[in-house]
């Protein structure tokens, strides 16, 4: 019981550290301003890759129309069809049948190239990419939902601060119990971790984005090389923001409150895998940062749990004692600042405080998420999406 208090004081003070870096990092996220829209607007083009997307397709193409009154002339909408075995592509042709709105296309991505190494949605996204026109390039994931105006406010802000790459941290839904478990402890952590202020800095090394919503100005695009230069990056929206600051182009990342929002996972074993193909290699494949973030997620989110549940049972067997009343006190202390966390960073996240005691159980998810994420990485075990089997030269 001694080595758990010493541990308890350790994880209430990791806590009050967390939150306060949370509470800097959040309270200086940039949003997109309100800005005067573009006249005449530029040619935009919306590429959402597309595989085995069913669930999900309909709802985002319809987000994206309805989302915004630009025309034909401004505005496309490219669904990429990168081979998916569902009716992906079938109800992507119904779509285009019964709304008959011009600004929508459908294409197929083909076959990827023997010999050459193409991973994720790199091979879909620089397909349409050689077609599309465009001054301004939207990657959208499939399981995005567009607000009004968010084509019209992110271009008009991409232009008016000289934007070459601005990317959202969207709104992330919780639906399903295992993204409660889950989703609101990476969101913290992302923020902690690649925090805004650095990620805008252009002196700054440190680069993110997030692959929801990526808004290249197509000159920037092509600059890099575009997805086809990052063909073999697992997590390809971390490395092509990466080359977009190496080539002193200027970056954005900020929140997407009011612009979009995203339901990642809808099933636990979706969630674990996908968590998994992407946490190491998000890092760059940085052990040292992956080992800290298990020992920071454990003490911030799990600790104060295992106090909990240890001195209440130590309670039924023996009784109150004074060592039993002290961790039973520090692990209330860590839980209310647990709490406290979620409540305060609710207002920029939009992911609200319920089911906040379920993070002791997430806190341990993560950190066999992330110890996962190494294992497969680095062996290639299991590394997959939708039963797609990955593989990356990077690194090896």
């Amino acid at each position: 019981m001694i080595i758990l208090a010493f541990g308890l004081i350790v994880s209430v003070v990791a806590i009050t550290i967390f939150s306060q870096k949370l509470d800097r990092a959040l309270q200086a996220a940039p949003v997109v301003a309100e800005s005067a829209i573009a006249d005449p607007f530029p040619k935009v083009a919306v590429i959402i890759p597309a595989y085995n997307e069913a669930a999900n397709i309909e709802a985002c193409v319809t987000s994206v129309l309805d989302s915004t009154t630009i025309g034909a002339n401004q505005l496309q909408v490219w669904v990429v069809d990168d081979q998916s075995t569902d009716e992906t592509k079938a109800i992507v042709e119904l779509v285009q049948e019964s709304r008959q709105d011009e600004r929508l296309k459908l294409i197929s991505a083909g076959e990827r190239p023997a010999g050459e190494v193409w991973v994720g949605k790199n091979w879909a996204c620089t397909q349409a990419a050689k077609q599309v026109e465009g001054e301004f390039l939207l990657f959208i994931d499939a399981d995005v939902r567009l607000k009004p105006q968010s084509i019209e406010r992110t271009i008009s802000y991409a232009q008016q601060e000289k934007i070459d790459l601005l990317s959202l941290a969207v709104v992330i839904l919780c639906r399903h119990w295992s993204e409660w478990l889950v989703q609101p402890i990476v969101v913290l952590l992302l923020a902690v971790g690649f925090d805004f202020a650095p990620v805008n800095d252009p002196l700054s090394e440190t680069a993110f984005a997030a692959g929801p919503f990526m808004l290249f100005r197509r000159s920037a695009y092509e600059a890099i090389g575009g997805h086809a230069a990052v063909r073999d990056y697992v997590v390809e929206d971390v490395e092509l923001s990466r080359r977009i600051k190496q080539n002193d182009l200027r970056l954005w990342y900020g929140l997407g409150r009011g612009l979009a929002e995203v339901q990642m996972y809808r099933s636990f074993s979706a969630l674990w895998e996908g968590w998994t193909k992407n946490w190491f290699e998000g890092s760059n494949r940085n052990y040292q940062a992956a080992f800290y973030c298990v020992f920071v997620t454990f003490m911030v989110f799990a600790l104060p749990w295992v106090g909990i549940a240890i001195a209440l049972l130590q309670f039924v067997v023996s009784g109150l004692t004074v060592m039993n009343g002290i961790v039973f006190g520090l692990s209330a202390i860590g839980l209310l600042q647990q709490y406290f966390v979620r409540l305060r960073s609710e207002p920029y996240t939009l992911i609200s405080a319920n089911y906040w005691w379920a993070m002791g159980i997430g806190g341990f998810l993560v950190c066999a998420i992330v110890l996962t994420s190494m294992v497969k990485t680095v062996t290639g075990w299991g590394w997959t999406w939708r039963g797609r089997q990955l593989q990356s030269s990077v690194n090896e």
